[in-house]
C-alpha cells in the first residue's frame, strides 16, 4: 500500500514526533511505500526505513499547544490564530498531500489540526489523537470542539492512545458518529533498538554517543540539543555503581519533576533529569547538588544505552498523560517504570502489574503527587535483592514485546483502515 502520514510537526523529541517517525519505519519495513509531511527541516538525522520525507510550506504561522523554538517558523498557540488563518493553514498543507496522490490512506495526527487537514485531503483517513492538543488548546473551547466534531465525521478511523484519551474526546469534542470509529492503538515501541545491555557496555555506548553530539552554536546554548560535556559528565556521575533513577521529559510544570527531585533526596538517590522546557532552572535550583544530573534533551541512540543504567525510570507527571510512551520504552530497557497513576499512566502500570510478580505489583505506580508514596516505592524498588529486581525488570520487558511493538501498532492500524 502507499500510505501518507501527516505531521504539523517535527520528527525530534518526545511523543507524537516519536510516534510519527516510528510508524514511517515501521510501514516501510513491512513493504509499504510511505511519505511523511512534517515541518522537519534534518529528516537524515532519523531512521524512516527508506519512507520519503516531505516539509510542507505552511506561511509564517505555526499552530501549536505549546510554545516552543522552531527553526524559521513562528508558533502560536492554536486557540490565538483566527479561523481564516487556521484555513490558510489546512489548505496549504491539503495541497502538499495532493502532490503526493494517489494513494491508499491517510494518517494524520492530533484532532486539531489533523481532522480539518484530513477532512481536507480527498482521501480515506485516519487521525490519531495524542491528547496534548485536547488538553492544552481545544479543552473549554466549544468553537474548536464543534469544528473537530465536524471534520471527524469524515474520518474512517480516530486511533486513541488509551481508554483515557477515549473518554476526553467525548469530553472535550462530544457526541458523535465518529465515536463509533473510535479504536484504541497505544504507541509503540521498538523492541529491537530499546533492549536490556550490561552496564559496562551500556556506560560505554552511552558515552560514546555524547562524543557524537552536535556542537552548540557560538556564543549561545541551543535548549533543543543535548547539554555540552555530558560524555565526561557521565563517566564521573556513573563512576560509582549506586541506584539511579532516570525521568526522560518536558522540564515543565505538568511533568512533576519537582516531586522526583524532592523524592530522590529523601533518599539520597542518585538521579539523571533528561530533557528540555521552561522549568529547567528552577529544577536545577531543587536540585543544588551534586546527586543530579541534568542532560538536557537526549536522543534515542543515547537513551537505549541510559535506561539499562537506571534501576527505576520514573514518570511523576501531575497532568493526564494520553499514554507514557518513555515508560514503555524504559521497560523495554529492562528499567522498571515507576508512573503516577492516573489517565493513561494506569493503563501502562495495570499492564505492567499482569507480569509483575505478585509481591512487586504495588511497585509499579505511585499516588499522583504524592511526594511520600514516590519516595516510599523507590526506596523499595532500588533496594530489592538483585534476583527480585531482576525479575520485575524481565517483566517489564515482556510487557512491551507482548503489548507495544511498532510492528504491531503499525498492523493495527492498517488492519482497521482495510475494513
Amino acid at each position: 500500500m502507499k500510505i501518507l502520514i501527516w505531521h504539523g510537526y517535527l520528527l525530534g523529541g518526545t511523543g507524537s514526533n516519536v510516534y510519527t517517525r516510528s510508524l514511517a519505519r515501521a510501514w516501510s519495513r513491512q513493504g509499504h511505500e510511505v511519505v511523511v509531511l512534517s515541518q522537519e527541516r534534518h529528516p537524515e538525522r532519523f531512521d524512516l526505513g527508506g519512507a520519503l520525507a516531505v516539509r510542507p510550506e505552511i506561511g509564517p504561522r505555526l499552530p501549536v499547544f505549546v510554545l516552543d523554538d522552531y527553526e524559521a517558523v513562528r508558533p502560536q498557540l492554536l486557540q490565538n490564530l483566527t479561523r481564516p488563518q487556521l484555513d490558510d493553514y489546512v489548505a496549504r498543507n491539503a495541497a502538499a498531500i495532493a502532490d503526493h496522490l494517489p494513494a491508499d490512506f491517510l494518517l494524520t495526527n492530533h484532532v486539531l489540526m489533523g481532522g480539518p487537514v484530513g477532512a481536507a485531503a480527498g482521501l480515506p483517513f485516519a487521525v490519531k489523537a495524542h491528547g496534548s492538543e485536547l488538553e492544552f488548546s481545544m479543552r473549554g473551547r466549544p468553537g474548536l470542539g464543534a469544528w473537530a466534531n465536524e471534520t471527524l465525521s469524515g474520518a474512517r478511523a480516530v486511533i486513541a492512545g488509551s481508554e483515557h484519551i477515549v473518554r476526553v474526546l467525548g469530553e472535550v469534542v462530544g457526541d458523535g458518529d465518529y465515536v463509533e470509529r473510535i479504536r484504541v492503538g497505544p504507541p509503540g515501541v521498538d523492541v529491537e533498538e530499546f533492549r536490556p545491555e550490561g552496564r559496562e557496555s551500556a556506560l560505554r555506548a552511552l558515552i560514546e554517543e555524547c562524543r557524537h553530539d552536535a556542537p552548540h552554536p557560538t556564543g549561545r546554548n541551543n535548549q533543543r540539543l543535548p547539554d555540552a560535556g555530558n560524555a565526561e559528565r557521565f563517566a564521573s556521575f556513573f563512576a560509582e555503581d549506586r541506584p539511579t533513577a532516570v525521568f526522560v521529559g518536558k522540564l515543565s510544570a505538568e511533568k512533576g519533576v519537582s516531586l522526583l527531585i524532592d523524592a530522590a533526596s529523601r533518599l539520597d538517590l542518585r538521579t539523571v533529569v533528561v530533557g528540555f522546557g521552561p522549568a529547567r532552572r528552577e529544577l536545577e535550583r531543587q536540585a543544588s547538588g551534586n546527586n543530579v544530573l541534568f542532560s538536557g534533551p537526549l536522543e534515542h541512540r543515547h537513551l537505549r544505552h541510559l535506561w539499562p543504567l537506571a534501576d527505576v525510570s520514573v514518570v511523576p507527571s501531575v497532568f493526564p498523560e494520553a499514554f507514557g510512551m518513555v515508560a514503555a520504552e524504559a521497560a523495554s530497557c529492562g528499567s522498571p517504570p515507576l508512573v503516577a497513576r492516573h489517565s493513561g499512566l494506569a493503563e501502562v502500570a495495570a499492564a505492567l502489574e499482569l507480569e509483575y510478580p505478585a509481591e512487586q505489583r504495588h511497585l509499579a505506580s505511585f499516588d499522583t503527587g504524592d511526594v511520600s508514596d514516590l519516595s516510599a516505592k523507590l526506596a523499595e524498588l532500588v533496594s530489592l535483592p538483585r534476583p527480585q529486581w531482576q525479575a520485575v525488570s524481565e517483566s517489564a520487558r515482556r510487557t512491551v514485546v507482548r503489548n507495544w511493538s511498532w510492528e504491531h501498532v503499525a498492523t493495527t492500524i492498517t488492519d482497521v483502515m482495510a475494513q
